[in-house]
């Protein structure tokens, strides 16, 4: 690969990242961040709010360690593809998808949502013992 085709791939991935902190005002806040950010990208992903919903909501209950804040990464791939990450302080608290969850339920449902809308959705162990959430959505989804 050429200097000029590694700048013109790299040129064409677009990344937003942002530090939030572990509280519910922070989650709201990614989720408002995504909805902005997905704008100002000019491609639209109704399900990426939800996702990101999801994903920070459980990083504040799941996730917050006191005095440790979460990231939310956005990665917009060449194919359209859109990887959504929320990375969370704690790698000793893997997400489980519960096969039942009772239908006055409050909560336990988060996991399935994400799965229904992304294509590819997994966790990895991230530096300083946190673990990354991830969801990747295909550009085809959340179009009218």
């Amino acid at each position: 690969m050429s200097p000029n085709s590694l700048s013109q791939v790299t040129a064409s991935l677009r990344h937003f990242t942002v530090q939030l902190s572990a509280t519910q005002r922070g989650a709201r806040l990614a989720r408002l961040l995504t909805e902005r950010q997905l704008a100002d990208w000019e491609v639209r992903f109704e399900a990426a709010e939800q996702v990101v919903a999801e994903l920070a909501a459980n990083a504040v209950l799941h996730g917050r360690v006191p005095g440790r804040d979460f990231r939310l990464r956005l990665t917009l791939r060449t194919d359209g593809t859109l990887r959504i990450e929320v990375t969370d302080a704690r790698v000793d608290r893997l997400p489980q998808v519960r096969d039942a969850v009772s239908g006055d339920a409050e909560s336990g449902r988060g996991l399935l949502i994400v799965a229904a809308y992304a294509e590819r959705w997994g966790v990895d162990e991230a530096p300083a013992n946190c673990k990354t959430v991830w969801a990747e959505l295909p550009p085809d989804r959340g179009k009218s």
